[in-house]
């Protein structure tokens, strides 16, 4: 624990040196929202980090590692490319511009770019712990690596539904209720709270000591449902879209679930 103490700070810089680069990208294209798709890489350049200060992954560790490298590398491609296609600053970056003109240049550093390297330092928590663990593998390691796969499957799978429903000329007007869409409004945010809870078993079974890192999925938990992902992104669409209130009069928030018969008014 006390050799893994020494490895944060070298975590946490690896974070801001990616925040600081993309950063300056963002001053060139005047876009905040371009640091969506270095998120991903800040949270595994983190555990990358910890893996080399600590000079001793053991299997958990490497379990861990590569769970968290597959998902990074599969999310910040998905975002980098709908970012490719779609040149516009998104909506809640514009808004946090608008708040903080002039000088949103500047300001952007602190309150968007240090802002997200801190939460992805945060996040890799569990990969600091469980690379740091030189304990043997056990029944925790397999539900949790299982839980973890099971999160990164189903997000693969909603992120892909969603992506050819975008595409597809007939779709445009509608709500995507169809595939995974059909039993949660955000399955893709079910399955990334599911992936990092499954990461945070993983840390727990390195022992009692490694609890902390549970910080990470409650972070991530509380992230995708009141901050930047479930509530914001429905009140904005609520707002703005008949067909979505409908959807979700008989469609299950965030966990899975059958869909529902919205009652009839008398």
């Amino acid at each position: 624990m006390t050799l893994l103490l020494h490895c944060a700070l070298p975590g946490l810089a690896a974070c801001l040196a990616i925040a600081l680069a993309v950063w300056v990208l963002s001053l060139m294209r005047q876009d905040a929202s371009i640091v969506d798709p270095f998120w991903p890489i800040m949270i595994l350049a983190a555990g990358v980090t910890y893996a080399v200060c600590l000079q001793r992954a053991g299997p958990r560790g490497w379990i861990a590692l590569s769970l968290a490298g597959a998902w990074a590398v599969r999310l910040s491609l998905h975002l980098g490319v709908r970012k490719w296609h779609d040149r516009t600053e998104d909506r809640r970056y514009a808004a946090i511009r608008a708040r903080n003109s002039p000088g949103f240049g500047f300001r952007s550093l602190y309150l968007v770019f240090g802002l997200q390297a801190v939460l992805a330092w945060i996040v890799s928590a569990p990969l600091g712990a469980a690379i740091a663990s030189a304990g043997a593998l056990n029944v925790l390691d397999l539900v949790g690596a299982l839980v973890a796969l099971f999160g990164l499957a189903f997000e693969a799978t909603a992120d892909w539904q969603l992506a050819r429903f975008r595409v597809d000329p007939a779709s445009r007007g509608t709500v995507m209720d169809r595939g995974l869409w059909r039993y949660s409004r955000h399955p893709n945010y079910f399955g990334e709270c599911c992936f990092w809870w499954g990461l945070g078993l993983i840390a727990l079974a390195a022992g009692p000591h490694g609890a902390w890192a549970l910080a990470s999925p409650l972070l991530v938990t509380v992230l995708l449902l009141k901050v930047s992902g479930v509530g914001p992104l429905e009140a904005d669409l609520v707002e703005h879209r008949q067909p979505y209130r409908d959807y979700i009069a008989r469609t299950p928030a965030f966990f899975p679930g059958r869909p529902r018969t919205p009652a009839t008014k008398t």
